[in-house]
């Protein structure tokens, strides 16, 4: 009783110390959040010139996206749907700035594109008609308001469709290329020369050092090319959650123990499916087909003897062979299927039932017993197989490891001898079928498989996570490469993971959680962090992380460096044979004068080198005799004789090389522009905050 007189006399500063607590805790949330500005971006998933792309939209366009795509990840769908918002965001803004109107009669052609197959928009004759969709419209309008919003929704993106048809058609029409141009096109294509040159590697220069400063002073020049992304570097060991020695042990102490038991029963397709943990496989199969490391011992084994306990891609397994027999490794088919009303096949085509199918089946097989040849008259007239009927019901070669054949019919050809003919009945009808032909028949083995999988058990697995928890512990604390050398673990590295990234490496495979960790601005460099797979557990350590910006000269330098090398290379060589003659160059370079004929712009290649533009162009440019000075190219530095220019004939017309030229320029123009509008906007991308 005293303490509660005690908590009332205390109770308004209680009260004044919890809200205290309250707006400590609100204020930090601000401070985090960049002040107030907080709500605004927890909506907004990025800012594309300024506007603003809504999280709840952008989340429920990657649920629709995901709903509608294949076994497509949420980044991946994420992704597409960025570049689609981004892609639209962009072109609106340049439609507006241009002032491109759709017509009517535009957006009515635009809407027969979009809607020519849908049946509820065609007349009597199957033709779109604007007239039935404006009646459906009005009855949408009339009975169902929401249904209604979503159509005009819909509406206003068939416009933006056709502004955007009319904004690439602009695109197009600036690309097209000239006769002129279609006239050069032709001469790169068509004139060549014959030349003779010497190539003097860049190598025999020897090595040339390039400073840090070079390097700066390179990258400072190209910025563009060396731009980089947010990316980020971790150090990882990997705890796989596999099977110890003693649950091998006990699996396969679980298997012999119903041994015994398989050897004796009478049922083993009941007895495998009831105590296996691979399903019963009845087909007899060729040594081929059986799995490499244990061929042979199976495959040479007598109907009813066995094999085993083995163990084989974690499992362990014991195996009898319940049939042996010769089957022909291909067959040559005719077939009629003959369907009926009600069958897996019918759509509302068959009128006959199914004991008139039978009948007919029957009559057919009657007949062609007598005469094979008749299967040339009666399939294209009664069989309802539309691939074969046409060719006498010829189904080709079907070989027994992959014939493309129902069970049925394929139990029927591998099972009989050559000109037999029956009626195989299944659920898309009764086929009359006759083994036409039959080659190479050898020996296949039925075999009866148990199996029991090596599983890690809960001790293991109780094991991995204490032995994962105290290295990650450890390695909080001290060096995570040392603690990790000291227990044997491997250290792998993941670098330039991207914020969008999902996939760190073969290994790991998909892992979002660790690559968004890793962007986190909790995170800092050094922190280290354990995280949960399916298949065991990562504890991973930041070890870098860069701002998007230009590379370091450490980061460019494996890109900068040859070809600054390559530059400090050059002037050594020209230097060095300079004012000399190809044949005193060939001399004292240890090496040979080299021939090249109809070598043509469009494919600058020379012997013993890669593409060489710079020096074939040079070769162009020469009178015939006349040598060129030293000419720094991709693989050395080279000099260059003009034996002969092979001028081509002039056209009376280029219009065709024009066309082509054209054709080639609009394939890329789009994807250009495209890139050219992403590259001047101005994004704020913050998708990995919340996906």
């Amino acid at each position: 009783m005293a303490v509660l007189n005690k908590i009332r006399q205390r109770s308004v500063f209680l009260i004044v110390i919890i809200a205290l607590a309250l707006f400590s805790f609100v204020l930090a949330d601000l401070f985090k959040t960049g002040g107030f500005s907080g709500q605004k971006d927890q909506n907004t998933v990025a800012t594309i010139n300024g506007e603003d792309v809504n999280r709840e939209e952008f989340a429920r366009k990657v649920e629709n996206y995901q709903r509608n795509g294949r076994g497509t990840t949420s980044t991946e769908a994420v992704n597409q749907v960025w570049q689609r918002t981004l892609q639209e965001a962009l072109l609106k803004e340049q439609i507006e700035k241009t002032g491109i109107l759709v017509g009517d009669d535009q957006f009515n052609n635009t809407l027969k594109q979009v809607y020519a197959g849908n049946p509820n928009f065609t007349n009597e004759a199957g033709i779109f008609d604007p007239a039935v969709l404006e009646e459906y419209v009005a009855n949408l309008k009339a009975t169902s308001p929401q249904a209604y919003e979503q159509w005009k929704a819909m509406e206003e993106q068939i416009e933006l469709q056709a502004k955007n048809q009319l904004y690439y058609n602009m695109i197009r029409a600036g690309v097209g290329a000239t006769l002129v141009e279609g006239e050069q096109a032709y001469l790169m294509q068509s004139e060549s020369v014959d030349l003779r040159f010497v190539q003097v590697p860049y190598e025999s220069a020897g090595n040339v050092e390039v400073s840090k400063e070079e390097i700066k002073e390179y990258i400072n020049k190209h910025k563009k090319r060396f731009e980089r992304e947010a990316n980020t570097n971790i150090k990882y060991v990997y705890f796989e959650e596999k099977p110890s020695l003693d649950d091998e042990n006990s699996a396969k102490e679980e298997l012999n123990d119903i041994i015994s038991k398989f050897n004796n029963t009478q049922d083993v397709e009941a007895f495998v499916t009831s105590n296996s943990e691979m399903p019963y496989d009845g087909n007899y199969k060729f040594k081929s087909a059986l799995p490499s490391e244990n061929a042979n011992n199976i495959f040479n084994l007598e109907e009813g003897q066995t094999y085993g306990p083995y163990k084989e891609n974690g499992f362990w397994k014991y195996s009898k062979v319940t049939g042996v027999k010769q089957i022909a490794d291909s067959v040559k088919l005719r077939r009629i299927l003959v369907s009926y009303q009600g069958s897996a096949i019918d759509q509302g085509d068959f009128t006959r039932t199914k004991e008139q199918a039978q009948a007919l089946a029957d009559s057919l097989a009657s007949v062609v017993k007598a005469d094979a040849a008749k299967y040339d008259e009666l399939a294209p007239e009664y069989s309802d197989d539309s691939r074969s009927k046409d060719n006498g019901g010829d189904l080709g070669w079907n070989r027994y490891t992959n014939a493309r054949l129902t069970p049925e019919v394929k139990d029927f050809a591998y099972n009989n001898e050559e000109g037999t003919v029956e009626v195989v009945e299944n659920q898309i009808g009764f086929h009359v079928v006759m083994v036409e032909e039959a080659t190479n028949l050898q020996k296949a083995v039925q075999v009866a498989t148990l199996a029991v999988e090596i599983e890690p058990s809960e001790k293991t697995t109780s094991d991995l996570y204490t032995e994962t928890t105290k290295f990650e512990m450890k390695a909080k604390e001290g060096d995570f490469e040392a603690l990790a050398k000291e227990s044997n673990y491997s250290v792998k590295t993941a670098n330039n993971l991207k914020a969008m990234q999902e996939n760190i490496n073969s290994t790991l495979g998909n892992q979002r959680a660790i690559v968004r960790w890793s962007f986190n601005e909790d995170t800092k460099v050094g922190d280290v962090e354990r995280f949960d797979l399916s298949s065991g557990y990562v504890v991973a350590k930041l070890t870098d992380r860069k701002a998007k910006g230009v590379q370091s000269v450490e980061e460019a330098s494996p890109k900068v460096t040859p070809i600054l090398r390559s530059k400090k290379q050059a002037e050594i060589i020209k230097e060095r044979i300079a004012g000399k003659s190809m044949q005193e160059i060939a001399s004292s370079e240890s090496t040979s004068i080299q021939t090249a004929n109809a070598v043509n712009l469009e494919n600058p290649t020379l012997p013993g080198a890669t593409s060489e533009p710079e020096v074939v162009g040079a070769a162009f440019g020469l009178k015939q005799g006349e040598t060129s000075s030293p000419i720094a190219g991709k693989k050395g530095v080279y000099v260059v004789e003009l034996i002969k220019k092979n001028e081509a004939p002039s056209l009376d017309s280029y219009r065709t090389f024009a066309d082509r030229e054209t054709i080639t320029r609009s394939s890329n123009a789009l994807n250009r522009v495209n890139k050219a509008l992403e590259s001047s906007a101005e994004i704020e991308d913050n998708r990995s905050d919340f996906f």
